[in-house]
Parts: structure tokens; C-alpha cells; sequence
């Protein structure tokens, strides 16, 4: 009994380990990332990495700066398939996106 009691604590710790440690992967980091962009809408882009994978949403704050082919843009501009550079701070105790550079599809 004591066995399979220390088993189960052991396995319950090492879950719960685990599922901090991937909680912690999904964070948004500070730093830059490039890729393409799925869709885009006031407030919220969506976008793949570089080769067309791991798609994933970011929320773009009003006070972003956004940019289409080097000239100031609204988010909602960017069409799908552009190259997109998306810059990430941390500001006080959250990572939040500040510029997003899109650049049209090749």
C-alpha cells in the first residue's frame, strides 16, 4: 500500500512538472519572429513561422506600430500570405507585440 501510494505521489509531481514546464513553452517570449501572415483583423493576427507551420495568434495592442512595405499601415491592411516580422517586449509583467513589419508576397 505504502508502494503504490509513493508511485502515485511521484507520478502526480512529475505531471504536474510537466504541464508547468510546456504552460511555460507557450508563453509569448520577448524578441522577433518572422513569418507569414494567415489573417489579420483590428486587434488580432494570426500567422505561421517562415515555412508555413505552427500557426499561431498574437494579440496587437492599439499602440502597436504596424508597417506594410515600409510605410505605416493598419493591422487589418495585411493580406494573407505576406512575409511579416512581428518584435515582442516585455512591458512591466506581460510580453506584448510593439511593431509588426509586413512585407507583400513574393
Amino acid at each position: 500500500m505504502l508502494r503504490r501510494t509513493f508511485a502515485l505521489t511521484a507520478v502526480a509531481i512529475l505531471a504536474f512538472a510537466f504541464s508547468t514546464a510546456v504552460a511555460e513553452d507557450t508563453k509569448p517570449k520577448p524578441g522577433t519572429h518572422e513569418g507569414k501572415v494567415v489573417k489579420a483583423e483590428a486587434g488580432k493576427l494570426t500567422m505561421t513561422d517562415k515555412d508555413g507551420k505552427n500557426e499561431h495568434t498574437h494579440a496587437v495592442p492599439a499602440g502597436a506600430k504596424v508597417t506594410c512595405d515600409g510605410k505605416a499601415c493598419k493591422l487589418e491592411d495585411l493580406k494573407a500570405g505576406c512575409s511579416v516580422k512581428v518584435v515582442m517586449e516585455k512591458k512591466e509583467d506581460k510580453v506584448e507585440v510593439v511593431s509588426v513589419e509586413a512585407k507583400k508576397a513574393e
